[in-house]
């Protein structure tokens, strides 16, 4: 079967930060998918794309080709009494949130583990073994998959899971696409008392207090984040809002209630805000009215879901924000042994620096250890922040906040990374040579070929 393709050079992911050209091939079904393995043998090499919610150019391949798998979205089977789902690779999240929504049943089922959006394929959620608000309980997104096909570029589909090729199942979890082609997943979903959540929202004062209430919040709450205003400093260092909630059993008719938060969203930015609106005085009003904004005590209130889990899904082209240069997201994680000076560490230089990012999130990973070989958690506190692209000056300030990182014992986040080092890269995975034997040879990214050093960089584009 002849596979269409089409030469791009408007492919980006979330951050907008890289331009590269790509050879585009849509796939539909699974022998399209069989057929286009057939590409490698024209000496470029694939990587599978989802929605484009990578950050930086794990999901590109400049000059290579992209596999679109969106049209791989089909449920295969639903088990409503154990709570398995299989489905193909391109299926959503948020397709998977209304098929729970839209069932009757005594027993409700939620997602095992949700990254800030929903709005990510289960193929995309295993590469890169995403991670939620809950890990402290339920790890990684990679603990609760059961089972996936896998396409390798000679065409050969194998079964993987911890049983049957268990090398592989391995590697492909957080392995970022680059162990071949997933098709199809069984993921067991968690059972929960019901959709709707009992919510806490309150502001802190400082960082010491942040780890005060994240470590009272752990055993009792399922979930649990913080906002950051990461431009405050001194004796309001690491100030923010905290969040945690449980799912709750639904009140009578509340499960009848409907939230429309699975198609398009109810905003949307659909051009560029000018470059200079994301600036530190701008970003300072709004962190100062958000903070004072949150209530000083915890306040309950029973709420959908989705304003907890996805509250950006909510403004369509949000990344417009930060203008056509983009932005860089930089998302850490250091050791529990080391967290607290190294957090401070790092929102000092952040402050420092008048480098302003307002989506600053602080959040305690917890012990379960997920089945990745690249997978990015560890016990410890991770911290993620949007930066946007001002050239020189936003590199330089990555380039210090990995220093901090790596003599922290810590490491970054592929899928939100768009400029580390090799060496910086090969210190926080040392598993990666290991992990490199298990590359499909017909696969690559922008990403890989520049962080193993296996091959000259390919520099993006400036906008």
């Amino acid at each position: 079967m002849q596979v269409p393709s089409m030469l791009r050079d408007d492919l980006l992911t979330w951050g907008r930060s890289h331009r590269f050209r790509h050879h585009l091939r849509s796939l539909h079904f699974s022998d399209e998918a069989v057929a286009a393995m057939g590409l490698a043998e024209s000496g470029r090499t694939m990587l599978a794309r989802g929605l484009g919610r990578s950050y930086g150019d794990s999901a590109l391949n400049a000059d290579q080709i992209l596999l679109d798998v969106n049209g791989l979205d089909r449920f295969i089977h639903f088990d409503a009494a154990s709570g398995i789902v299989e489905c193909e690779a391109g299926v959503t999240l948020a397709a998977i949130l209304q098929l729970l929504e839209t069932r009757d049943s005594d027993q409700r089922w939620f997602l095992p583990v949700t990254p800030g959006t929903k709005f990510v394929t289960v193929g995309g959620a295993i590469a890169n073994d995403v991670h939620g608000k809950n890990h402290h309980r339920a790890g990684c997104f990679g603990n609760h998959v059961l089972s996936f096909q896998l396409l390798r570029s000679n065409g050969e589909i194998l079964n993987c899971s911890p049983n049957s090729n268990p090398a592989l199942f391995q590697a492909t979890i957080g392995g970022l696409g680059l162990t071949g082609l997933i098709l199809s997943a069984r993921v067991a979903l968690q059972a929960v008392a019901g959709l709707w959540l009992e919510a806490e929202s309150f502001r802190y004062e400082n960082l010491d207090r942040f780890h005060q209430i994240s470590s009272a919040s752990l055993t009792d709450w399922e979930y649990s984040v913080a906002w950051i205003d990461c431009l405050a400093a001194g004796a309001n260092l690491g100030r923010g809002v905290f969040t945690r909630a449980r799912h709750v059993a639904p009140a009578p008719g509340m499960d009848q209630l409907r939230f429309d938060s699975h198609g398009q969203p109810r905003l949307s930015l659909p051009f560029d805000l000018p470059s200079f609106a994301m600036n530190r005085t701008s970003i300072g009003i709004f962190n100062t009215m958000l903070w004072h904004k949150a209530s000083a005590r915890p306040r309950r209130q029973i709420t959908h879901y989705d304003p907890v889990f996805y509250p950006l899904d909510a403004i369509g082209g949000w990344n417009r924000l930060y203008g056509a240069s983009g932005f860089y997201q930089y998302q850490c994680v250091v050791p529990t042994s080391t967290a607290r000076d190294a957090i401070r560490e790092l929102l000092g230089l952040i402050s420092q620096s008048g480098q302003a990012s307002f989506l600053a999130v602080l959040k305690t990973f917890g012990t379960v250890v997920s089945p990745g070989m690249l997978s990015f958690p560890m016990p410890g506190v991770t911290l993620a922040l949007d930066f946007p692209n001002r050239g020189f000056g936003t590199l330089a300030l990555l380039d210090q906040l990995d220093r901090v990182t790596q003599s922290a014992g810590g490491r970054i986040y592929p899928a939100k990374d768009g400029r580390v080092s090799a060496a910086a890269f090969q210190q926080g995975y040392p598993g990666w040579r290991q992990f490199s034997t298990m590359i499909d040879p017909g696969f690559s990214s922008s990403f890989w070929r520049r962080v193993s050093a296996e091959a000259p960089l390919t520099r993006f584009r400036p906008l």
